[in-house]
């Protein structure tokens, strides 16, 4: 029998409103365990090439791992994925919270979900059993309506939802899928995809939680996890006042992303940073299943103009800094209100983030006047034009229609120049951090097969003096600098990439897992060997990291992306203009060379295609059918 999992991957057609059940063997699960990678088999093996975004033919995934839902700091993270309406590569996401944990209680480890339902319908999935039940009810309301009209319909608050606002519903390419109202898969456009399948939620309730196979063993490591996690100084940071930490920390070394990605200071920071939220608008600490760092923060603000709701959470770094610097706004109030609104309507805080400020600068060149706005000043620092910039893309009114499609879309349509302030990596807007500061992670912007993605790789600044014994484990033993781009920065890069996506595979949490914070490589080799039994090593899992990477690769290469995708945008390649790290830039010849020195480190030809012998030795071979070897 399987311990730690439920040996079964449920495959629903809403086409036909069928559904059916697949027991993949063990061997397999030790090859694709979950997340990012088992995701991204089932795209490749079900998705045709050149497959429409929205079409029923996209193949939508959600993906738990072998190990989610263990009662582990960190074990409860689940993959949406499917191809993206706002990149055309492929789309994946994750988000921790209840929900993964509460599918895999229900009796699956995968949904694999195909065609269109003729009507809008909900995925209720319950201790073994699934429901394709009417959504009528729901369609047309925001993530928190939805949740509280499906706890009434199925007569229990313990569900748990993963359902879209009406920006999903509308297709619009930044839109996201959220569960429990705090937790969010933002990236890459997925709650479009469930709009276009006429999804709107999946419901998981399950009360059968796998066996461990040393139960015993798994408790034991879990004291020593939560015991570390209580003085290891990133956890105890995370802890107390959540990602927002990291506003001054960014702000103080001259790399947080301000004024549309041109500099790298904003003089609003303390008004924004740890210690004005947690003065003016944090209420309480929330967190994910069995998760004891409790990082989320929870907001509540009685005020006319700007009401924030304990009940959808509360602004992480990426939002204050989307919403806030990058758009030179410091009303911290108008900025949590902003990411509850989109919340509310599902659309990803980040991308909102930069299409606001794109939108800004394009204002401020005359490439958008009140001609375009219907009179409304859209200038940096303006507050409220921001909240009705949220409102006006929810809505798909005026400009906003036009800007809900992300930057890239929305600068082709405007014209005028203003494709020089859209700033995005293979369709992508950018997570908040300044790679000028960190060229390692600004490869990882570049290669990450979603376009740019902040939790794809190391970033460099963590890893400088003892830090770097953080990665002794898998050979890296000499730190790199944060600014220089060259051979060192390349093996960094292509080491570190692997701890992080081994993360994403087996659906845990990077503020609890190696390589920074509490558990270590060799707990987490334990960890995963008393879950599941397998005589598992920290080699067969890195190489589990490694394909989930490949298969990601493959899968856009076959979509026609190449070389010239695999870049960062203009603006690193110029030098900062003011604070600590003023005339800093990215050199664009040496990182052409880091990456072309990674696609060979990694066994790829110098296309960034991964070799035939590659793809034999991560037991990829299938994907050399119809192929010369």
């Amino acid at each position: 029998m399987p311990y730690g999992y439920n040996g079964k991957i449920l495959h629903v057609n809403l086409t036909q409103a069928t559904w059916e059940i697949e027991e993949p063997d063990t061997a397999w699960y030790r090859t694709y365990v979950g997340g990012s990678a088992l995701a991204a088999y089932y795209l490749l093996k079900h998705l045709k090439p050149g497959t429409d975004p929205l079409s029923p033919d996209n193949v939508l995934v959600f993906a738990l791992s072998a190990v989610t839902g263990a009662p582990v700091s960190g074990f409860n993270r689940y993959t949406v994925a499917a191809r993206s309406p706002l990149t055309g590569a492929i789309g994946r996401t994750e988000a921790g919270g209840y929900f993964g944990p509460e599918l895999k209680f229900a009796g699956f480890d995968a949904v694999v979900i195909y065609g269109r339902s003729a009507k809008p319908v909900y995925l209720w999935i319950h201790d073994g059993e699934v429901e394709i039940r009417d959504a009528a009810a729901v369609w047309g309301r925001d993530n928190l309506q939805t949740l509280e009209i499906l706890e009434t319909e199925l007569n229990d608050n313990r569900i748990r939802v993963a359902s879209i606002g009406q920006a999903g519903e509308k297709m619009i390419p930044i839109a996201c899928v959220q569960n429990d109202l705090e937790h969010y898969n933002g990236r890459t456009g997925m709650g479009a995809v469930m709009g276009s399948k006429n999804l709107k939620a999946v419901v998981a309730r399950g009360k059968n939680r796998p066996e461990m196979a040393d139960p015993e063993a798994v408790k034991a490591i879990r004291k020593l996890h939560n015991e570390r996690i209580k003085v290891h100084p990133p956890n105890v940071g995370l802890s107390k006042v959540g990602t927002t930490g990291l506003i001054k920390g960014l702000n103080d070394t001259g790399i947080l992303p301000t004024h549309n990605f041109r500099d790298g200071t904003f003089k609003g920071a303390d008004k924004i940073n740890a210690d004005a939220y947690h003065a003016t608008i944090f209420d309480s600490a929330g967190s994910c299943y069995a998760c004891s760092v409790r990082c989320k923060r929870r907001v509540k603000f009685e005020d006319e103009k700007y009401p924030l709701d304990i009940k959808m959470g509360g602004a992480e770094f990426e939002t204050v800094s989307a919403l806030g610097s990058l758009c030179e706004i410091d009303n911290l109030p108008a900025i949590a209100r902003g990411n509850q609104l989109c919340n509310l309507y599902g659309l990803d805080s980040i991308s909102t983030g930069c299409v606001v400020a794109f939108a800004m600068e394009c204002f401020e060149h005359g490439i958008l006047t009140t001609a375009d706005t219907g009179g409304r000043e859209i200038t940096f620092g303006n507050a409220d034009a921001m909240l009705w910039l949220i409102e006006e893309m929810a809505a798909g009114r005026g400009i906003g229609k036009v800007l809900s499609q992300g930057v890239k879309r929305a600068a082709e349509e405007i014209g005028k120049g203003a494709e020089e302030f859209a700033f995005h990596i293979k369709g992508q807007e950018l997570p908040l951090h300044d790679g000028r500061g960190k060229s390692g992670m600004a490869m990882g912007y570049a290669l990450a097969a979603t376009g740019a993605e902040h939790v794809e790789t190391p970033h460099d600044v963590a890893f400088q003096g003892d830090g770097v014994s953080k990665l002794s484990a898998l050979g890296l033993h000499d730190p790199v600098n944060p600014l220089t781009t060259d051979m060192a920065k390349a093996r960094f890069f292509a080491i570190g990439q692997k701890a992080w996506q081994m993360n994403n595979c087996y659906g845990i949490c990077n503020f609890c897992s190696v390589p920074i914070h509490a558990l270590t490589f060799q707990q987490l080799v334990d960890l995963i060997r008393a879950i599941t039994g397998w005589d598992t090593s920290l080699y067969d899992m890195i190489q589990v990291s490694e394909r989930g990477t490949v298969m990601q690769r493959m899968f856009n290469y076959r979509e026609g992306f190449g070389p010239e995708d695999d870049r960062v945008i203009r603006r690193w390649h110029e030098p900062l203009p003011d604070g600590p790290l003023k005339g800093q830039a990215i050199d664009p010849i040496a990182f052409r060379k880091a990456i072309d020195l990674y696609y060979a480190i990694s066994g790829w030809d110098k296309n960034g295609k991964p070799t035939p012998a590659k793809l034999v030795e991560l037991n990829l071979g299938w994907l050399l059918e119809g192929e010369p070897v």
